[in-house]
């Protein structure tokens, strides 16, 4: 067995992972890959020839680059039934969240949490495409990804528009103890499942990634909860318009990102 290492300059989440595993996915010759997201570098296990995983990985227009290819020894890898389950149990907390704030979000007016709820709702399908990177057919995952996809950027696209409408009509300020209470909470939840990824000790790379990606999550449940001290503070929803708006720019490009795995 060979293992070749590639260059992914353009690889930075999750998104890129799976779009690059199911454009592999099926070439009989690839044993394993091993994603190093922090470092965008691809490491193939295979045997027979490169030239077809090479080419694939190039058609992809994500940077990809071949660095080196040796000889490899290495014949087991990590397994992957105790991740299936840990991922359940954060996607799980993840869309349970996701309901919890876009409901919340509405009933006490603030953009900030129904933004963050759609934020848990995309960290939900990552973990998702994590569980289905262990099994499932190449078209299953194409057909989860385009509708999810889909989804998001519908709801990314209506939240844009009202923080634009909710900006010029000046509508009411949000209910600030309900805006702090549910994003305490979503931080609360944010911590454990950062913390039960990181009892895995897993050095898988989707775990890593759910793991970035759950860190930000914390960043942003701060980002909400300081916008409601803002909010009470200034008397004025305009901090809540703002991480509105900015949490709902990241969903949105997460989404173009996801349809891509679509195609």
């Amino acid at each position: 067995m060979e293992k070749t290492i590639f260059k992914i300059s353009e690889m930075d989440c999750p998104s890129e992972e799976n779009l690059i595993r199911m454009k592999l996915d099926g070439i009989s010759e690839i044993k394993n890959l091993e994603f190093d997201i922090p470092n965008r570098k691809l490491t193939v296990f295979h045997t027979g020839e490169l030239e077809l995983i090479e080419s694939s990985i190039l058609e992809l227009n994500l940077g990809g680059k071949r660095l080196q290819t040796e000889k490899s020894d290495k014949l087991e890898f990590e397994e992957q039934t105790n991740q299936r389950k840990l991922l359940w149990i954060v996607l799980a907390i993840n869309f349970s969240f996701f309901v919890i704030e876009i409901v919340f979000g509405f009933i006490s007016g603030s953009m900030g949490l129904v933004a963050d709820s759609l934020d848990m709702f995309a960290d939900s399908l990552v973990y998702g495409s994590s569980l289905f990177v262990v099994g499932g057919t190449l078209a299953n995952k194409k057909k989860v990804a385009k509708l999810a996809g889909y989804f998001q950027l519908t709801l990314a696209i209506i939240g844009f528009g009202e923080v634009v409408r909710r900006f010029i009509v000046d509508e009411r300020i949000p209910d600030v103890s309900t805006m702090i209470v549910v994003s305490i909470l979503a931080l609360t939840a944010n911590v454990i499942c950062l913390y039960l990824l990181q009892k895995s000790k897993s050095k898988e790379a989707h775990m890593q990634a759910s793991m970035i990606f759950t860190s930000n999550d914390i960043i942003i449940n701060l980002g909400v909860i300081s916008a409601g001290l803002l909010v009470s503070w200034l008397n004025s929803s305009l901090p809540d318009l703002i991480v509105g708006a900015v949490v709902f720019a990241v969903v949105l490009q997460g989404a173009i990102r996801i349809l891509k795995l679509g195609k």
